[in-house]
């Protein structure tokens, strides 16, 4: 099994569209889908009718997945996006950053 370069509880950056620049923490990760849900970043809104379960209807806001190439990890030294790479330490294999060499916790 191939490690995972961006893992849920990573802080990353919003790289392109309406949320670019921002920073969140990753909350969900879907391999699968290629996507990734960031708390803060991309909220979407559902407008809903009443219904037994809900009689007031009103409108949902939630974070909606986005593509995860969309985003990328936030460098721990200053918080910029950078790339990672993988180096075996102490035995381990640790995650990377590209840009200023430390590693990401996990």
């Amino acid at each position: 099994m191939a490690s995972a370069k961006i893992k849920k509880g990573d802080s990353v950056v919003v790289l392109s569209g309406k949320d670019k620049g921002l920073t969140g923490i990753v909350s969900k990760v879907m391999p699968k889908d290629g996507k990734i849900v960031v708390e803060g970043v991309n909220i979407a809104a559902r407008h809903r009718k009443p219904s037994q379960e809900n009689p007031q209807g009103g409108i949902d806001r939630f974070e909606a997945p986005m593509h995860i190439s969309k985003v990328a990890v936030a460098d721990p030294k200053d918080g910029k996006p950078t790339r990672v790479r993988f180096e075996e330490r102490d035995g381990k294999k640790v995650r990377i950053a590209v840009k200023s060499g430390e590693a990401i916790d996990g």
